[in-house]
């Protein structure tokens, strides 16, 4: 009984950005936890890739191109998908970063981060939920941030939309929890990619302040963050709302790791 908790099978998710990256490795999650994956994409060939990927191991996959900050294609997206079905388990997942100083930071970039990190998912939810509300039930996962709670040098525009991010989970949870719909915020970590492979090796001043940094002692792997998206995604968490998961080995909640102690004690 306990287990069953966790299946997703016969629910359909709908991930955005969910041709690599973080988003690829929670649709396959949620892929091998029974769901029907449908993942959203703007460039065709990673699009086909990651669907052949996926159908390759023998999961359920479809894709579908379009412009998560366009308020009419995502209104025509949605309602594309849910003609095959009810869109079940929505995953705000796609992002983008624009890095400089503040002061430096040029306008049409905080308006890029802003629009993609915050307005489209706000978007996405809109849409999907109306759905929801009307069948009553739904999962909405909102992929925020450390940043979400802490500041960094040069990432003001993200800091503000991952911010932002976990504002809207919980005031969408607020107001739609009466309809039995569980908004919640997964938060990773310094999770290791093939971005940032160059930076991962002892010696390295942002893997040694990385590692150094976080309680766990080292970075994320993708696979950290499935059993998270999975719990959230399912009937496990029926009566969690408006939460943020911090998938991050400690990071937030701490000043850094401590000291190993000597042998023996």
């Amino acid at each position: 009984m306990a287990l069953s908790l966790f299946s997703l099978e016969g629910k359909r998710a709908l991930i955005t950005g969910g041709a690599q990256g973080i988003g690829f490795i929670i649709a396959r999650g949620l892929a091998q936890a029974g769901a029907q994956v449908i993942l959203n994409a703007r460039n065709p060939h990673k699009l086909e890739n990651a669907l052949n990927h996926l159908r390759q191991e023998g999961f359920s996959a479809t894709g579908v191109l379009f412009d998560i900050t366009d308020a009419s294609a995502v209104r025509e997206a949605v309602s594309s998908i849910e003609q095959g079905g009810p869109i079940d388990i929505l995953v705000n997942n796609a992002g983008i970063i624009r890095r400089a100083p503040a002061e430096e930071l040029q306008e049409e970039d905080w308006d890029a981060v802003i629009q993609t990190d915050l307005t489209a998912p706000f978007l996405m939810s809109k849409y999907v939920g109306k759905g929801m509300i009307q069948r009553r039930r739904g999962k909405i996962i909102n992929i925020c941030s450390l940043m979400s709670e802490l500041g960094r040098d040069t990432v003001s525009a993200y800091a503000a939309a991952k911010g932002g991010l976990k504002m809207l989970t919980r005031n969408l949870a607020t107001e739609w929890a009466v309809h039995n719909i569980q908004v919640n915020g997964i938060g990773p970590g310094y999770i290791a990619t093939d971005i940032n492979t160059e930076y991962r090796v002892p010696g390295n001043p942002l893997n040694d302040y990385i590692v150094s940094r976080t309680p766990a002692g080292r970075w994320g792997t993708p696979d950290d963050l499935i059993g998270a998206a999975v719990f959230l995604a399912s009937e496990a968490s029926d009566f969690v709302n408006g939460q943020i998961l911090y998938v991050d080995g400690g990071l937030v909640t701490s000043f850094g790791k401590p000291p190993i102690p000597p042998t023996g004690e």
